[in-house]
């Protein structure tokens, strides 16, 4: 994600001040006389081609794109570690005080939260074990998506508490999770997420073959993946190795959270959510159908009786479904029940089962040993991007990624500032792109299936598409403008291989 343009590691004019490799190199270059000067040739030679092409766009794309994944970082960080969280701030909600030895029927506790919170319409159970509560779901119009949940100690049947809830999460983790996906602002705030994860991927890899050139001649990984603690510091090449090498240890989770952050977001998501139907890779789910035509069940105007519940979830463990389970309230009688694993730590256990409550017989099963391979690798990697997969451990690793990135972002900006030209005649705020123009040294055979390439890309990953094709109309309206005034061009950074 390097900000740096990989320029090479050239002497200064004298005079030059600054920090940097410049002003390194310039030290050793002025001790010595003049004759025994030797010329800097291939291991600091610009760059041609895709090389070029490639500098170019990492520098541009970590200039631009790096705030969004400094944003997307920060807020992921807070969100990793939201069952710690929830455990302070709901302790008295989610636990019980005292682990009983036998809970009570769900239907008694089901009751005891409807006396709690008289209305709204029951749709929902999750009953609870161990320490753990048992959560009641309420739905009301005024809350929309949101559920009024009721906590139920499952030994006593007193209740331990209510909050309004999104998909169980609880008002922390869902303002966590809405932050970290849109900062609150809705569907103008999801364009920032979806752009950190369309370009985070090509940062990823542009810098991690662009590291690659530069130390390609090391006879060990050691330059590869350690930083250069020999150099100045201070200095440009001190920064870059750093920056450098971290990205090369977190690259491949990198990669891994920019790809899962993708199948949910709202324009490359929709694409891969068409793609997995198009496969008969969906999410399956059970039939919640009911055969015949008995008048009650054919009455939708009749609700499901709560008192059904306990001979539906004996259904439902009788037939395997074992663990934690949410057992969905139809709407009405012609419609059955269901019961679903929601264990997330793995194994994930997502096996799920209709109940006719009239007869406790299930009508269907699905388990997840018969999803498709492609819906099982998303489920499980949303829980690992989530942080809940491997509980603990999985957090530490998402905490370790995050705060990787903001160092790597950190020593981006940072080579960008030491770049800056600060020679009397040609001072400048800030480090010079490299040149443009890149392109006409690429095979045409090349750059026509880079071309097919990218534009494929584009319409997948439309918030890596428009903002590519924007830097680029940019880009050239730019040269032109140039052009046509006949201004001299700055000179650009260049860039070693």
């Amino acid at each position: 994600m390097s900000i740096d343009s990989e320029a090479p590691d050239l002497p200064r004019p004298e005079g030059t001040a600054g920090e940097g490799p410049e002003s390194e190199v310039t030290q050793t270059a002025t001790a010595a006389p003049p004759a025994t000067k030797e010329p800097v040739t291939a291991t600091a030679r610009r760059p041609q081609g895709f090389a070029a092409m490639l500098a170019r766009l990492h520098f541009y794309a970590g200039l631009f794109v790096a705030p969004f994944l400094l944003v997307a970082a920060v807020t992921g960080l807070l969100y990793a570690f939201t069952p710690q969280l929830d455990s302070l701030v709901y302790g008295k909600e989610l636990t019980v005080a005292h682990v009983g030895d036998t809970t009570l029927p769900v239907s008694e506790q089901v009751a005891a939260a409807r006396a709690e919170h008289p209305t709204g319409t029951l749709t929902a159970v999750r009953p609870g074990s161990g320490d753990h509560t048992t959560q009641v779901d309420f739905s009301l119009p005024s809350l929309g998506d949101d559920v009024h949940t009721v906590y139920v100690d499952p030994y006593t049947g007193k209740t331990t508490g209510q909050l309004t809830t999104y998909f169980t999460s609880t008002p922390l983790t869902s303002w966590l999770d809405v932050l970290h996906r849109d900062l609150h602002l809705g569907a103008v705030g999801n364009l920032y997420s979806e752009i950190a994860a369309s370009w985070l991927w090509v940062l990823v890899l542009g810098g991690l073959v662009l590291w690659w050139r530069r130390r390609r001649g090391a006879r060990t990984a050691r330059r590869l993946l350690l930083p250069d603690r020999t150099a100045k510091k201070g200095g440009v090449l001190r920064t870059r190795s750093w920056h450098a090498a971290t990205g090369v240890w977190i690259g491949l989770g990198l990669l891994f959270l920019s790809a899962t952050g993708l199948t949910w977001s709202t324009y490359a998501g929709e694409h891969f959510n068409k793609a997995l139907h198009s496969m008969s890779s969906g999410t399956p789910s059970v039939d919640t159908s009911l055969p015949g035509t008995d008048a009650a069940r054919a009455d939708a105007s009749k609700g499901a009786d709560p008192s059904d519940i306990d001979g539906v979830l004996k259904a439902a463990r009788a037939d395997g479904v074992d663990g934690p389970v949410s057992i969905g309230v139809p709407a009405d009688g012609a419609t059955a029940w269901t019961v679903s694993q929601t264990r997330n730590l793995w194994p994930v256990g997502r096996d799920s089962v209709a109940v006719d409550a009239s007869t406790d017989t299930v009508v269907h099963r699905v388990d997840f040993a018969d999803w498709p391979f492609l819906a099982k690798l998303t489920t499980w990697g949303i829980q690992a991007h989530m942080g809940l997969l491997f509980g603990l451990a999985n957090q530490l690793v998402l905490a370790a990624l995050a705060v990787g990135l903001i160092c790597v972002i950190f020593w981006g900006y940072r080579m960008w500032w030491q770049r800056r030209p600060t020679r009397a005649d040609r001072r400048a705020r800030f480090g010079t792109p490299p040149a443009r123009g890149a392109w006409r040294g690429v095979p045409s055979s090349t750059l026509a299936v880079g071309i097919v390439v990218v534009v494929a890309l584009g319409w997948a990953i439309p918030l890596f598409g428009i903002p590519l094709a924007v830097f680029l109309a940019a880009d050239i309206a730019i040269g032109a403008v140039r052009r046509g005034r006949g201004a001299a061009v700055p000179p650009a950074a260049t860039t070693s291989d």
